[in-house]
């Protein structure tokens, strides 16, 4: 590592690296490997391995809810033999893929998690859409407003990007100063995020859409740890993650449909609707949204499991004759992408979450909750499926 960096002490008696003033500021045949490795979707043998192989098997699991979780790029196929070898002895099962804004099936059921604007509390909120296949094989509608969705949340990358370059002052010392991250780093930074800027230009054209996002920064700083090592690139990771959230909290909601919106266009299909972590956006519980349930845990929501269930509960018991009750459901937010990167290059906490794997239907406080509300999983799985099929 002598030579590409050194470490300093500077006056604040903080250490931090410094790196070379030759960093080639051209696109090189280096840079060009890496991110179309990045951004390619074809998988290797190694990662078709890691999708199909769980690192832990249930044979004791008899019933299966997943109706929150992200194919990405892992072919369905390759998900639905992982989800089989995890349960090799299920009773009943519903399994549907909720990609973000586009629509993606599993058997005889279509999903997906849709990006949306609740004007009354003025935030972004989320739901799940759940359909028979049939239903949304003439959803024109549904699909433009997926699209239109679909192409402005992937926007939020090219504004992370103009940030960088342009460079946007106030963002960056905002940035800088939350991370305490030096003139040296931030010109380090923003020499590759040109490159990848240029490189995005050059290949726009053949990258599937679904490779255009916030991840490719993250991806292509990971992969330069063989030359820099892993101090810089942490502090440079650090520093970008630090300018995601700005961006995001500078990123408009008025280009995303109304939650109402949604919510009548899936009706008007005979879809199921579920709130997915409410606990990021509470107010959605005051809303009086009609929707089918509410996902109580999830592997980044589940400090209000218990108040959760309890507040499904009181609803249910004052829901007006005729209107069917409110269900709880636990999402395990699998983001299947993440399993097949290398693992030393993985987020930890993402990588652990399992399709299916919700611990929290055991749990024994949670359980007896659960009990009081009249639910169990089996239930769940049972009725929501009627629900989808209109039955």
């Amino acid at each position: 590592m002598k030579g590409i960096m050194k470490l300093v002490k500077n006056t604040s008696d903080r250490f931090h690296f410094t790196v070379p003033e030759n960093i080639p500021e051209e696109i090189t045949d280096a840079d060009e490997r890496i991110f179309l490795s990045i951004t390619s979707q074809e998988l290797t043998p190694e990662q078709v391995t890691r999708v199909i192989t769980p690192p832990e098997i249930f044979p004791r699991e008899k019933y299966v809810l997943a109706v929150h979780w992200h194919p990405e790029f892992a072919p369905l196929e390759l998900c639905s033999r992982r989800i089989a070898a995890m349960f090799p002895n299920t009773d009943d099962a519903l399994i549907i893929p909720t990609q973000h804004n586009e629509l993606m099936a599993v058997n005889e059921f279509t999903g997906v998690e849709v990006d949306c604007y609740s004007r009354g509390f003025n935030q972004k909120v989320q739901l799940l859409l759940h359909f028979k296949n049939e239903n949304v094989e003439k959803a024109d509608v549904l699909k433009s407003m997926l699209a239109h969705t679909f192409k402005y949340r992937s926007s939020q990358l090219f504004d992370f990007i103009h940030t960088l370059i342009a460079p946007l002052e106030d963002r960056i010392d905002q940035a800088a100063d939350e991370t305490g991250t030096d003139e040296e780093l931030i010109r380090f930074v923003m020499v590759y995020v040109r490159k990848i800027n240029g490189l995005l230009e050059l290949h726009m054209d053949h990258l599937a859409p679904t490779a255009i996002k916030n991840k490719i920064l993250r991806n292509f700083f990971d992969e330069l740890r063989p030359v820099y090592g892993d101090p810089l690139i942490n502090r440079a990771q650090t520093f970008l993650t630090a300018v995601k959230k700005i961006v995001k909290a500078n990123f408009s909601f008025k280009y995303f449909y109304r939650t109402s919106e949604v919510i009548e266009e899936a009706r008007s299909l005979n879809g199921g609707v579920v709130i997915p972590h409410p606990e990021q956006f509470w107010p959605i519980l005051l809303a009086e949204y009609d929707v089918d349930g509410i996902e109580v845990w999830n592997p980044q929501s589940r400090r209000y499991t218990e108040f959760l269930i309890s507040v499904l509960k009181e609803k249910n018991k004052v829901r007006p004759r005729g209107q069917k009750d409110l269900l709880i459901f636990m999402g395990d937010d699998t983001h299947m992408g993440e399993k097949v990167k290398d693992p030393e290059y993985q987020n930890p906490e993402k990588a652990a979450r399992e399709i299916g794997f919700q611990p929290a239907w055991n749990d024994l406080d949670i359980s007896k909750q659960i009990v009081f509300s009249n639910m169990d999983k089996q239930k769940v799985i049972s009725e929501y499926r009627l629900r989808l099929l209109n039955e």
